[in-house]
């Protein structure tokens, strides 16, 4: 009869403990079906592949070669060279870039401590009055003490879920953009200041040939005065030439105005006052290098261009946040330990007995978060389909811009044989009215007409050739300045997207 009360008892305990491990499953179960979780969400952009792109007509290979770092002495002009150096040393918008960087070092070095063990020193002294009806029991309860503690603790994420580690790849990767939005700024900067000095190259140009003009109208009012005494021209020639001197020297006026109000605008670059600009000397640009594009130009344009190559490290920054952002879903594990001293009073304070220690792990497990983990990984999915948007707007742009720079310089190139031509014609024409206006075989119409014909054809000539060399620069720029990225981990545009299968895979 025992033995069976005994086997019955027995029976009761494991059906009993049956019932509550499946008690505790099915509640832990339940637990994990409640936990947040980002099933559901995803992006299926990717950044575009330069060769998917069709150039072979608009950006031929031509076996050229990428511009150099010092792209702008194939001018063969000292000052701009000096003065691109002095731009780089001094202008406060190469400070503003460099600030930037600095502040992405910073966080990156932030980012890497959470990854790191962390240990704390702290020391706090309280005097306190404690209830005599609390937890403190008498002699101490109902009495003024001075409590010293002192703890030396260290704690240490375990990041099982890469958490942290994404956290900083992100922040590395935000650092190498930064670091490449930098050379944009140097570039932007240095192609300013290029094709500002060629302006200021085209201005005193256009002014030989104004001065060139007041020359040969000065002629023709000397010309018109003796023939009025010859009674061959009356006043109205007189004062026609007279009224044409004037304009002429009204235009060279201008022109020593744009000069001076371009040598300010130069100095503004150079991050100096306006004075500085006074002391430019006149450019000797020369015509530069042949424009011949280089092979596999798209390809190895996104590492040549700064602003493709901050794009890219943007897209992988936010490759890594969606990862942190998912990996906010699962559990965190934090180990922490501390040990030191805990006393009433100061005479027992470094004593053995005084001595307090703890040891063990944190859990935190989201449950339920009313969406908030689910909104943020929307949010890094926004962030991270945008980047990769402005990585394909800016390869076609880029793409775009040295067509239309080769396309340009294509065109200039063509235009100035026809106006060369046309400026020799001119200039001979010009030549032979004035010598038939002197000689009473021809009137003052005619030479005014040939005048403004040859004047036009050096101001068309002029201007082309600064044009072509203004294209020449702004094509050396579009091919990204002699920049080459030249990071460890260059990540790979092509495979930057987010993977699908990964992202709609719940926990």
């Amino acid at each position: 009869m025992r033995n069976q009360l005994n086997m019955s008892r027995r029976a009761a305990r494991q059906l009993t403990s049956r019932v509550l491990k499946v008690g505790v499953s099915l509640m832990f179960a339940a637990v994990l079906s409640a936990c947040a979780n980002y099933a559901g969400i995803y992006s299926d952009q990717k950044t575009a592949d330069p060769q998917q792109y069709a150039i072979q007509q608009s950006i031929p290979a031509e076996q050229g070669h990428w511009p150099a770092a010092d792209w702008a002495d194939q001018f063969g002009d000292a000052q701009l060279k000096a003065l691109i150096d002095e731009a780089l040393k001094a202008s406060p918008t190469i400070d503003e870039a460099r600030s930037r960087v600095a502040a992405a070092s910073a966080y990156s070095e932030t980012a890497k401590a959470s990854t790191m063990p962390r240990v704390d020193a702290s020391y706090s002294l309280t005097r306190q009055l404690y209830s005599g009806t609390a937890v403190v029991p008498p002699p101490y309860g109902g009495s003024w003490q001075t409590e010293n503690k002192g703890l030396l603790s260290a704690s240490y994420d375990l990041d099982l879920w890469g958490k942290n580690r994404e956290a900083l790849k992100a922040a590395i990767s935000q650092l190498q953009a930064s670091e490449a939005d930098a050379e944009v700024v140097k570039l932007t900067l240095t192609t300013s200041i290029a094709r500002t000095y060629n302006q200021l190259a085209r201005l005193y140009v256009l002014r030989d040939i104004a001065q060139q003009e007041i020359a040969q109208r000065e002629q023709i009012d000397s010309i018109t005065a003796g023939r009025i005494a010859t009674g061959l021209d009356t006043e109205v020639e007189r004062k026609t030439a007279q009224a044409n001197l004037a304009t002429s020297r009204a235009a060279l006026k201008a022109l020593d105005g744009q000069i001076l109000s371009t040598r300010y605008e130069i100095a503004a670059l150079l991050g100096a006052g306006p004075d500085r600009g006074l002391q430019i000397a006149r450019p000797a640009l020369g015509i530069g290098d042949e424009v011949r594009l280089p092979d596999n130009l798209p390809a190895d344009l996104v590492s040549r261009r700064p602003d493709i190559v901050a794009a890219r490290w943007r897209v992988d920054a936010m490759t890594h946040d969606v990862k942190e952002a998912k990996a906010e879903f699962y559990p965190d594990i934090n180990l922490s330990a501390a040990i030191g001293l805990d006393a009433f009073g100061f005479g027992r304070f470094l004593t053995a007995a005084s001595r307090t220690a703890s040891v063990g792990p944190a859990i935190h497990l989201p449950i339920f978060d009313a969406g908030a983990l689910r909104a943020q990984l929307k949010g890094r999915y926004a962030d991270f389909d945008y980047a990769v948007a402005t990585y394909n707007q800016t390869l076609l742009t880029a793409l775009s811009e040295v067509a239309t720079q080769l396309a340009d310089v294509r065109s200039t190139d063509s235009q100035l044989v026809d106006a060369q031509t046309a400026q020799d014609a001119g200039r001979k024409a010009d030549q032979l009215a004035v010598i038939q206006y002197r000689a009473g075989l021809t009137n003052q119409l005619t030479v005014l007409n040939a005048d403004m014909n040859a004047l036009s054809a050096d101001q068309t000539v002029a201007n082309l050739r600064m044009n072509r060399r203004d294209q020449q620069i702004a094509l050396a720029s579009a091919l990204g300045g002699g920049y080459s990225d030249r990071s460890s981990s260059n990540p790979n545009p092509a495979s930057a997207a987010v993977s699908r299968a990964d992202d709609v895979a719940a926990r």
